[in-house]
């Protein structure tokens, strides 16, 4: 299991998990819950106390991977599989992103 923590502009907003079995978890912070001035971080991930699930990385954080030539020099310069999108994820998604989601290392 590998689990990454969801920065909204520098707030943490939740936890992203993959489980052994590759499937997908995200859960909003509870302290992220309490302040109603916080938004959801996609309108794909509305903002609620359950628990999210998917056997694929959802399309919102796979929409933040690099791709093309880019996702090739990044994965051999990081030696990460090109098909290990959460690691990717991870070593991307840090300090190179769009808009304001960034994903941080537990």
């Amino acid at each position: 299991m590998r689990q990454a923590i969801i920065l909204f502009k520098d707030e943490e907003a939740g936890m992203l998990t993959q489980h052994d079995d590759g499937s997908f978890t995200f859960r909003y912070n509870d302290t992220w819950m309490v302040n109603s001035k916080n938004p959801s971080i996609s309108l794909t991930l509305p903002k609620t106390k359950q628990e999210y699930h998917s056997q694929y990385m959802f399309p919102f954080f796979y929409n933040m991977l690099p791709e093309g030539s880019n996702k090739q020099v990044v994965c051999k310069y990081n030696r990460i599989d090109k098909s290990d999108y959460f690691g990717l994820l991870m070593t991307t998604a840090k300090n190179d992103s769009i808009g304001a989601v960034k994903v941080s290392k537990i």
